[in-house]
């Protein structure tokens, strides 16, 4: 088959409206914007028409496997084969939505085969559709194997906020036999064990962002957003203008983590970017401790991040975010900010408050200006320390009231006692999903 400009001849152009949009943004070059089309288009479309626009847009930007299954498609739209190739490079590509009717086509072609299935949850779950990914698990239970299939069906009920089902599916897991999955069984083991110590003080209900938080990724969560319950926000911000006050009712929830968990950190280190480094000297006067540059392996000290991605982005950045991977005795990560949508390469231990977008206090912020106008005002780039004694003398922002699940001091403190005893366990390995809470998202 000739595939070099096959997505390209006029004869061959979606008939479906939605995607004869997307195909004339590629006509003038925009990738993004026709597969932001196709992501929004629903899953009813023709699976060739589909395909002809993904290929033409893996075309322009060089991706040839991805070029290849979708021509394929487009040729023999009915051949299971076909189908599951086109998937599996969708989810590859980082565009699952578009795969899921593809491979829940080939699925229903291929009378069920383990590959395609696994191959569809995959695409679920890079959507966070975890529900689906279970629905679909489960119609075929009784062939599950255990290794991997009923080990995703626990872990996806998980992230569907459906306990009963996991530790019911749990507990029949046979240990595995390869033992390349038994980092995976160890992971689910912590998973279930705090969903029972946060169960002693949350509800674990549809809307409790913490606890779930908590089960779904070991990260203690220190504050939750007031604003926008009622448009879907459930205690996440959106986009967030930072302040000294949000910084400090941080470090204060910190500061009550770690004395309801009984532990007794020496130092605070500090990581070499400017975000980190000022909220790093905050937290050493509210801690009341010394703070002294990061070094890998130093026992019982808090590691303060402004915002996991920044500090990644630093020079060495990378480096360092390795080798807080694997968890130190008495060694705590706290970040400030964490982007929920696209979280950070390693799962922080404690979290002050989870945002999609956030300019921080110290940053480039929006101000009004004289004539009524809205800009970017400067940084703030005076010396760190000048910076830090912001946080430390600014009032702290109050408990929210009568907004969304109560979150106060009396709450929060009974729920990191509650949860001690499985806090700091394993490892801080990313967790791409939101969890069983739903929050909007805004482009």
């Amino acid at each position: 088959m000739m595939i070099s400009g096959m997505f390209t001849r006029r004869n061959r152009r979606p008939k479906s409206p939605v995607l004869r949009t997307a195909w004339e943004a590629l006509d003038h070059g925009d990738v993004p914007g026709a597969l932001r089309q196709l992501r929004a288009a629903g899953e009813e479309q023709p699976l060739a028409e589909v395909a002809l626009v993904v290929g033409r847009a893996a075309e322009a930007v060089g991706c040839d496997d991805l070029t290849k299954a979708a021509a394929a498609v487009v040729a023999e739209p009915e051949r299971p084969t076909a189908l599951y190739d086109f998937g599996y490079w969708c989810v590859e590509r980082d565009i699952a939505r578009v795969a899921v009717p593809a491979l829940r086509e080939a699925l229903r072609r291929s009378d069920g085969a383990p590959v395609v299935l696994r191959e569809l949850v995959a695409a679920y779950e890079h959507d966070g559709r975890h529900r689906e990914a279970v629905r679909e698990l489960s119609r075929f239970e009784g062939a599950l194997a255990d290794w991997p299939d009923r080990y995703l069906l626990v872990f996806n009920a998980v992230l569907a906020g459906d306990l009963e089902l996991a530790r019911r599916e749990h507990a029949l897991l046979s240990d595995p036999q390869d033992a390349r999955w038994q980092p995976a069984r160890e992971r689910q083991n912590r998973v279930l064990a705090r969903a029972a110590d946060a169960q002693r003080a949350s509800s674990l209900g549809p809307s409790d962002l913490r606890g779930w938080q908590y089960v779904s990724s070991g990260t203690v969560l220190g504050t939750l957003s007031p604003h926008g319950f009622d448009a879907g926000m459930n205690g996440r911000y959106a986009w967030l203008q930072d302040t000294p006050g949000l910084c400090l009712r941080g470090l204060l929830r910190l500061r009550a983590l770690l004395s309801a968990a009984e532990l007794r950190p020496r130092s605070v280190s500090l990581l070499p970017d400017r975000d980190s480094r000022i909220l790093g000297l905050a937290a050493a006067e509210v801690l009341d401790l010394p703070a002294e540059p990061f070094a890998p392996g130093r026992t019982d000290t808090v590691v303060v991040a402004y915002d996991l991605d920044g500090a990644a982005a630093h020079d060495g950045g990378p480096e360092i975010i390795g080798q807080l991977f694997e968890r130190v005795p008495g060694q705590v990560l706290h970040a400030h900010a964490s982007c929920w949508p696209d979280p950070p390469a390693i799962t922080a231990d404690s979290v002050a408050l989870l945002h999609q977008t956030v300019v921080a206090p110290w940053g480039e912020q929006l101000r009004g200006s004289a004539d009524g106008g809205v800009g970017r005002g400067p940084a703030d780039d005076r010396p760190e320390a000048e910076v830090a004694a912001t946080i430390t003398g600014a009032v702290p922002e109050p408990d929210p009231d009568g907004a969304g699940i109560p979150d106060g001091e009396t709450e929060f403190t009974a729920f990191a006692a509650a949860v001690r005893e499985s806090w700091l366990r394993g490892d801080r390995a990313r967790v791409k999903s939101p969890g069983p809470v739903p929050s909007s998202r805004f482009e």
